[in-house]
């Protein structure tokens, strides 16, 4: 199989994390999904990353699908053991990981644009959901080895994904000196070879694409 993945995505990184961790063999392309060279809708009608491209040449789309697909299809390890309790409260997490992701892109390209079209109220409004997910996620990861049951999992890839991402492109987000457990429990997920060999990297976007 193929992953179709962007280097800074959070996104894309938790598929990779997932695939790594369950030692499932892939090939990474690597894309810059904005780009007019993209061959992202070939294979996504959303033109959104990650994608994977099974062998028979299906293609499947969206972080959150790819990663229960994932859990199903090859259950071991789970990412989401334990009762029903335990792995809804993992993909409470991701939904928190997610949606303070995807206020950081909305935040990202504001920033792009001439600072005369630019709306302050914008910006701020997805500050506001930037600073809320993160203190939920701090409040959630407490002082915990993991942050649901007593194993890696769906829970921790979201966290780490999140805040490292947070570190790449907005270190005037000072969420470490904040939050110093969450930080702590981030730095930790770090030293795992599945966060190490996929830690994100900028890409140049065109300037068409902007």
């Amino acid at each position: 199989m193929k992953l179709i993945s962007a280097t800074p995505s959070p996104y894309a990184r938790k598929v990779r994390i997932a695939l790594a961790e369950k030692g499932i063999p892939f090939e990474l392309v690597t894309e810059v999904p904005w780009n007019a060279d993209t061959q992202t809708p070939r294979y996504n009608p959303l033109e959104k990353l990650p994608i994977l491209i099974l062998d028979d040449g299906t293609s499947l789309y969206e972080s959150h699908y790819l990663m229960e697909w994932l859990d199903r299809k090859y259950p071991t390890p789970s990412l989401t053991p334990g009762d029903d309790d335990t792995v809804m409260a993992a993909k409470r997490l991701e939904v928190l990981g997610d949606g303070v992701c995807d206020a950081l892109v909305l935040l990202f390209f504001e920033r792009l644009r001439p600072a005369e079209h630019r709306s302050e109220a914008w910006m701020a409004r997805q500050r506001r959901k930037m600073d809320g997910g993160v203190r939920e996620m701090a409040r959630l990861v407490g002082d915990r080895e993991f942050v649901v049951g007593a194993s890696f999992g769906l829970g921790d890839i979201a966290v780490g994904c999140t805040m490292c991402i947070l570190d790449l492109r907005f270190p005037e987000f000072r969420w470490r000196d904040e939050y110093p457990n969450l930080a702590r429990y981030v730095d930790r997920l770090s030293e795992r070879p599945s966060f190490r060999a996929t830690v994100p990297v900028v890409q140049t976007i065109a300037a068409s694409a902007i």
